[in-house]
């Protein structure tokens, strides 16, 4: 997983092989050219996850 993802460490285990799929990649792509290009893009880099943060996972999902 990338080492700049902000994510709770519980969904970081939980989501870790997601963030290594093709689709992963493409969408990261995708919301950098928007910001090029001048668009705002919601939430913020930062705020991502910010709802994951707040709920860590009790392990209900694999």
């Amino acid at each position: 997983m990338d080492s700049t993802i902000r994510l709770e460490e519980s969904w970081k285990a939980a989501l870790g092989p997601e963030f290594r799929n093709g689709y992963m990649t493409e969408l990261k792509r995708f919301l950098l050219d928007e910001k090029q290009q001048g668009r705002q893009v919601f939430p913020r880099g930062g705020e991502y996850f910010r709802a994951l943060d707040l709920t860590p996972s009790t392990g209900f999902v694999s």
